[in-house]
């Protein structure tokens, strides 16, 4: 017998996200930016192959604009992935993959003075802070 008065709680961000087929409430929330902006893009069909010295791995980026541009969303920056990004920049440096952080200001490891936004700029890399610029879907 059902107990009455007893309200269902709302599904979590991350539920939605799997339900809709993202791996993360960040990337879901993401896809909904650019859907409501009616940019189209695809979401991780493609798989960029790079080098780990004698190890041979695949990167799959979230998010390819039409104009070529790829966007990772990271809500954490962990040291693992800060090695495979330089690994694909160095051996496929015609690619432009660009970051958009659920928060830029992170540190890259505690009590470090560097954050996700100045790593990145150290780096040459383009990076945002919460959502996707509109110029880089203007390019």
């Amino acid at each position: 017998m059902a107990r009455k008065g007893k309200k269902k709680k709302p599904l979590s961000q991350q539920t939605l996200a799997i339900q809709n087929g993202y791996k993360s409430g960040f990337e879901f929330k993401t896809a909904i930016f650019l859907k409501e902006r009616k940019i189209p893009f695809e979401y991780e069909v493609r798989k960029i192959a790079y080098t780990v010295p004698k190890i041979h791995k695949h990167y799959t980026p979230d998010f390819f604009l039409p104009n070529g541009i790829i966007v990772e969303t990271k809500g954490r920056f962990t040291m693992e992935d800060r090695k495979k990004h330089i690994l694909i920049k160095n051996q496929h440096p015609d690619i432009d993959i660009r970051f958009v952080f659920q928060n830029a200001n992170g540190k890259i490891r505690k009590g470090s003075p560097t954050t996700y936004a100045k790593w990145c700029d150290q780096n040459n890399i383009k990076w945002a802070h919460g959502t996707i610029p509109d110029s880089w879907m203007e390019e």
